[in-house]
C-alpha cells in the first residue's frame, strides 16, 4: 500500500492586525496579563487565526520527502538536501502542492494529524477556496490515516498524552529538537527571516515519525499469529 508521512509548521498572526472586535473576542476569559500573553502566543494553533507555512511530506517505503515552505525574502529555486527537495510558495499554493501530492497514495501517517494537522489545512484550504481531494479525517479505525498520537495512546485508553519528542526519546530515536530547535520557536524563527530552518525542522520531525512508525509497526501494532 502506498503511504505518505505528512507534518506542518504554523504561525499565528500579530494580534495587533486583528479588528478590534476579534480581539475583544480572543481576551473575554483573560482575567490577568499572563492569562492575555497566552492568547497571544496561541494564536498559531487555530486556523482562523493562524496560517500554514509549511508542510513537509515523506515517502517511508522510498524514503524520499519533498517540503513546501513560504519565504518572505527573494524567491528559492527548488534545492535537495539529504533526501528531501524542498520548494517555496505562498501558503496558498504549498496547500495545492499538498493535495496534488497526497492523491497518489493511498494511506497517510501523522502525529496528532486528527487533532491538529489535518483540520488546520482543512480549513485554511477552505480560506483559499481550494477542494479537498481526500478524506484526512476518515474513520478513526480504520487504515486509512494512521494517527500515531492515537496509536500510542490505543486511542485514549492511556490518559497521559506525550509529545512527538518524548516518544523519540523513550525508543532512542534522534529527535528533531535536539538539533535545538522547537515548534515553540517557529514563530520567532519566521520573523527572523529563518525560513529554510523551519523547513528542515519539518523535514526532522518527518524522520522522527517514520522512526516512530517503524517502532509501532514491529513491537505493538497487534497482528495475529499464523
Amino acid at each position: 500500500m502506498s503511504r505518505i508521512i505528512f507534518d506542518i509548521e504554523t504561525v499565528g498572526k500579530d494580534f495587533e492586525s486583528l479588528e478590534k472586535s476579534v480581539q475583544e473576542y480572543l481576551l473575554r476569559w483573560a482575567e490577568s496579563e499572563n492569562d492575555e500573553k497566552e492568547v497571544k502566543e496561541s494564536l498559531s494553533f487555530y486556523p482562523l487565526t493562524g496560517e500554514v507555512i509549511t508542510i513537509g511530506m515523506f515517502d517511508p517505503d522510498k524514503e524520499k520527502g519533498i517540503v513546501y515552505f513560504q519565504s518572505n525574502s527573494d524567491p528559492l529555486l527548488p534545492f535537495e538536501e539529504e533526501g528531501f527537495k524542498y520548494e517555496t510558495g505562498t501558503e496558498k499554493e504549498i496547500i495545492q502542492k499538498f493535495w496534488d501530492t497526497i492523491k497518489n497514495y493511498k494511506q497517510f501517517v501523522t502525529f496528532n494529524g486528527r487533532g491538529f494537522d489535518c483540520p488546520f489545512i482543512m480549513v485554511r484550504s477552505a480560506v483559499h477556496k481550494i477542494k479537498p481531494v481526500r478524506d484526512l479525517m476518515p474513520n478513526r479505525y480504520g487504515d486509512a490515516h494512521i494517527d500515531l498520537f492515537d496509536q500510542l495512546t490505543f486511542f485514549g485508553a492511556s490518559r497521559r498524552k506525550f509529545s512527538l519528542d518524548m516518544w523519540c526519546r523513550a525508543f532512542d530515536i534522534k529527535s528533531p529538537k535536539a538539533d535545538g530547535i522547537t515548534g515553540y520557536e517557529v514563530k520567532d524563527l519566521y520573523k527572523s527571516g529563518r525560513y529554510t530552518d523551519i523547513a528542515k525542522y519539518c523535514a526532522g520531525d518527518l524522520i522522527a515519525t517514520k522512526e516512530l512508525l517503524s517502532v509501532w509497526e514491529k513491537y505493538i501494532k497487534f497482528s495475529s499469529y499464523k
